[in-house]
Formats: C-alpha cells, structure tokens, sequence
C-alpha cells in the first residue's frame, strides 16, 4: 500500500490497526497470510518462538516472486534463520557492532563526512545530495569496517539497487544477487588468504574456528552486513533531511543544540521506518494475537512502519517531532533477530544531520517537494534524487 504522501503511510494502517489489527491479506506470491499493524502486537509477535523466519519454509508470505534458485542464493541471510544456526552466526559478528566499538568509529565517520561536505560546498549547485552525501557516507563507512575495495562501490550499488527492487523481475533481481555473491565469496577467500584488519577477515578466522565449513552462509552473512550497512542509512539520511527542511524551526533547534541529536535520530527512524513491511514469518504452531488464531503454516507480516505510528504509544504519531521519545520504536525491528548494524546506522545518522546542518545553515530544496520521486517501488523506502541548494 503506497505512502499517501512523502510522510504519511497509507491511510488504510490507520483504519486496520482500530478495526483489524489482524487482517488476512495476499502477498505478492499468491499466498495468504496476517498482516500486523498495531505495536505490542507486533512486539508480541517479533519475539513468539513459534514464529519462523525461515525463507525456504513453503508457506513463507515473500514479498516478491521469486526464482527457485532464490533460497540457494539466500543462504546465510540472518533475517531468513532460526535458532540455533541464527544463533551460531550471529554470534560471529554480533560483537563488532557494540556501542564501545562504533564509538570509535566516530572520528573516521566525522573525517569521512566531512570529505563529502567539503565537496559540496566546493562543487557547484544544486547538487543532488543523494548521489554527493546520503549514498556515498554510509557506502565509504561500511566499506571500511568490512575491508572492501573502494574502487569497487559502483559495482556493488548497481547490483544491490536491482536486489532491493519490486520492479525488477524476479530473474534480474535473482542474477543481481547471484553477482554480488561471487564478488564477496572471491574476496572472502582473498581475506582467507591474506587477512587484514577488518571485520571480513575476522569473520573468516571465526568461522574457521567454530568448525563451520560453509562458504555459501558465510558469503550470505557478507552480503547481508554489505548491503544492509548502507541501504537503510541512506534512505534515511535523505527522507531526514526533507523532514527537516520542511521543520525549519527543528532544523534551527537541531543546529543550535547538538545534544537533541540523538532523539532526532530515533524520531526520524520512527517516522520513516523505511523497511516497511519487509519482517515476515510463518508459523509453525497455532498462535494467538489480538483474539485471533494465526494457525501452524500460516504467514504472517509484522508491519514496522504501522507500528511506529500506533497512537497507543505515540501519541500524535503523524507529527514530526525531534524532542519526542520514540526509542520504543521497532524501525530495527525487536527480539533475537534486531538489526545488527543498529548502533552504525544511529552514530552515522547523528553526525550526518548534525554537520550537514551546522555547516549548511542555508540548505534548502532546490525543487519543490511535490516534485521529488519516492520510492514507493521499493524494499526500502527512500528518494530517488533530493536537488539541494544553499
């Protein structure tokens, strides 16, 4: 259900969440399935052990069709496993995203902002701040903690945009995924060779030492911190900047007082949730939520963005709100299977939108905004340019 506005979900989240909160739909494969719209639901859900994440599960509700070769091609997507394999692999990588790690991390992310802002204000104008700012930050910052050639980023984003898709056919997105496999499986086993300091080589070592020898999860789990460290955060980066831009008076007040930074971060995560509806499970025991009965091979879809405009816990959710507290937010989702980058994606937000309004007082669309192209087409809620001046 398209966005009734740049801001605004659809209508019809609001009208289920307070007449059926557990709505029997159709997914895109045909198949039947719940979608959840209210909070505590899908909190209750997020962490029910009788709920499966397993993609290759024949009644999964996927989003998109897709190819058969799709479930060989998805193997070690974290997102798509159970416990014990999730818990296994999790473990692997879990700790190189603690908050004392991507603390320091924050100067080389301030360095690395900093590059594109000098750009920008050297270059001409407008500029597209899409293509100069929100892709190029959080695409450089996971390049480095993951030891990926830089010079090989435009390759990697052709492939991932196809990936993240609901245009593309099923083929284009299967072989877009199949492209980005063998480049990660080739440099995994170049950093099996010659390891270096970074989270790939490690994962390596640490796969090697749990006595794992699967080169196709350990690709997939590769693929998924790859293209996950920088898709979301830049979608995010450029809806937060419109947002701002059409508050001027947060915008002011954000500029003015870098401590309400990091409650900016979690209310823009809220009311953008760009991975809307992309957290889907099966259920492989009768469960109940909300008075019905989901029973055992049923789909199910917990609704992140419905959730985080439930006004039962937030109240005014259509209002943008920075001084707001939203971290009971499921943006990252809740439970054993919450976004591993989560910690990343906040510390780049929160020095993104703090140098970009400190640096550039004047910035403002170069367009109106009833111009812009949304990703209403997409996994990942976004736009596709964002025309800035200052």
């Amino acid at each position: 259900m398209p966005r009734r506005c740049p801001f605004d979900l659809n209508a019809q989240y609001a009208q289920l969440q307070e007449e059926r909160p557990v709505a029997p739909v159709t997914v895109a494969s045909g198949g039947p399935a719940w979608l959840i719209t209210r909070h505590d639901h899908v909190r209750q859900l997020f962490i029910d052990p009788n709920l499966s994440a397993n993609g290759a599960h024949p009644t999964f509700p996927a989003l998109a069709p897709r190819r058969k070769s799709f479930d060989e091609q998805s193997k070690g997507f974290l997102p798509w496993m159970d416990p014990p394999e999730h818990t296994m692999y999790r473990r692997m990588v879990i700790n190189e995203f603690t908050v004392r790690r991507m603390r320091a991390m924050r100067p080389r992310i301030q360095e690395i902002v900093d590059v594109y802002l000098d750009r920008m204000l050297a270059g001409p104008r407008p500029i597209d701040l899409v293509q100069a700012l929100s892709l190029p930050v959080p695409s450089m910052t996971i390049c480095h903690l993951l030891g990926v050639p830089v010079q090989d980023l435009d390759h990697i984003q052709r492939h991932a945009e196809i990936m993240v898709s609901r245009t593309h056919g099923a083929e284009e997105r299967a072989e877009a995924l199949r492209e980005l496999r063998v480049y990660l499986g080739n440099l995994l086993t170049e950093k099996g060779a010659h390891p270096g300091d970074d989270l790939l080589s490690r994962l390596v070592a640490r796969h090697r030492g749990a006595g794992v020898d699967d080169h196709a999860h350990l690709t997939g789990l590769a693929l998924l911190i790859l293209v996950g460290g920088y898709e979301s955060t830049a979608s995010t980066i450029s809806l937060g900047v419109i947002a701002l831009l059409e508050h001027p008076e947060q915008a002011a007040a954000l500029r003015d007082d870098p401590v309400l930074a990091s409650g900016a971060v979690e209310e823009l995560l809220r009311y953008f949730s760009v991975a809307d509806n992309v957290t889907s499970r099966v259920a492989l025991a009768d469960v109940e939520v909300g008075g019905v009965k989901i029973r055992a091979g049923e789909g199910v879809l917990l609704s992140n963005a419905a959730a985080n405009r439930d006004g039962r816990v937030f109240e005014n959710p259509e209002e943008f709100d920075i001084r707001r507290d939203s971290r009971s937010h499921v943006a990252f989702g809740y439970g054993i299977h919450q976004c591993l980058g989560q910690n990343l994606a906040r510390l780049e937000l929160e020095v993104v939108f703090t140098s970009l309004f400190r640096r550039v007082p004047g910035l403002r669309l170069a367009v109106p905004l009833e111009e812009l192209s949304f990703k209403n087409d997409a996994i990942m809620y976004g736009v596709h340019e964002l025309p800035v001046t200052w």
